[in-house]
């Protein structure tokens, strides 16, 4: 099942992210830009959040370097590795990605 993705490269919209949305629908996600990359530039909170997300973190060649299950009103979650690009995606997402997957966006 594709992902249709929203992409999130301002300082505003990577600061909403999907901050007081009512729900997410399985096929369809956010896709943080955080340059440069890193580790604490990659980092997400998830206050005011009203559902749990999961959260895949990409490197610059969007090679999945990290994953989490990231639930709501928690106050931070990081890559262990450096990562580019972050995916908040619906929670049943999470078993689709696997560490050192190659992940392909495609704009629409």
């Amino acid at each position: 099942m594709e992902v249709n993705l929203h992409r999130c490269d301002t300082f505003f919209s990577k600061f909403r992210g999907l901050m007081l949305k009512r729900h997410l629908a399985e096929d369809e996600g956010i896709v943080l830009v955080c340059t440069p990359p890193g580790i604490v530039n990659t980092s997400i909170h998830m206050f005011f959040m009203r559902f749990d997300i999961a959260v895949v973190w990409l490197d610059a060649s969007f090679k999945v370097v990290d994953k989490t299950l990231a639930k709501k009103w928690r106050p931070y979650y990081a890559s262990a590795r450096s990562a580019m690009y972050i995916l908040e995606l619906h929670p049943a997402r999470i078993s689709d990605y696997n560490l050192d997957d190659q992940v392909q966006l495609t704009d629409a």
